[in-house]
């Protein structure tokens, strides 16, 4: 059984972690193996340094930030590359296209963004959940960081997620649903997918 990648891509607060984690439930109810990624992964060495300057303690450029989060996708690249040999489903909460997405909406190249994570195993599907930059800031009213706190950037962030939605193997869902409704689409489509050929 070869493994599968998903990941879960959107601005903040648009339910990314709410619904990686109920498809681990689903996936492990179903007998799989399956794993769950959120990054940026704060634990590690770089992500204490993203940590750093999302809240605003270091200054950095924003191709060093991409380049930051990139490296820490790869502290766990050979992690994520194990478990899909071995045929677990892996699920991620951001992942390439978050850097795509943000790095874009910061006037950086996207062929460089996407170049970059090369390396990186790819996703088999991509999941858009698709929310207002308003919507973000008004479920989340307080303890947001620098890119949280910007309405403009998170407005090319969005043009730039739903310009990628158009791609193969992703699906862009309506993100200010109701969270059930939300759950049954992404159940449905995850199903349909792990479905034995």
């Amino acid at each position: 059984m070869r493994g599968f990648l998903i990941a879960f891509e959107g601005l903040d607060q648009s339910g990314k972690q709410t619904q990686a984690e109920g498809v681990r439930t689903e996936v492990v109810g179903r007998g799989r193996e399956c794993r769950l990624f959120s990054f940026p992964d704060y634990t590690t060495p770089i992500g204490a340094e993203i940590g750093e300057a999302l809240q605003g303690s270091r200054d950095y450029g924003a191709d060093v930030m991409q380049l930051m989060y990139v490296a820490n996708r790869h502290e766990r690249r050979v992690g994520m590359m194990r478990l899909l040999e071995d045929g677990a489903v892996v699920v991620c909460d951001r992942y390439l296209a978050s850097s795509i997405a943000y790095g874009e909406a910061q006037g950086l190249d996207a062929v460089w963004l996407r170049d970059i994570q090369r390396f990186l195993p790819r996703p088999d599907l991509t999941i858009l959940l698709d929310i207002a930059p308003e919507t973000a800031v008004r479920r989340k009213a307080a303890g947001r960081d620098r890119y949280e706190r910007d309405l403009q950037l998170l407005s090319r962030v969005r043009e730039s997620y739903r310009r990628q939605a158009a791609q193969p193997d992703w699906l862009r869902l309506d993100g200010e649903r109701p969270r059930a409704e939300v759950s049954a689409d992404v159940i449905s489509a995850i199903a349909t997918r792990l479905a034995p050929p």
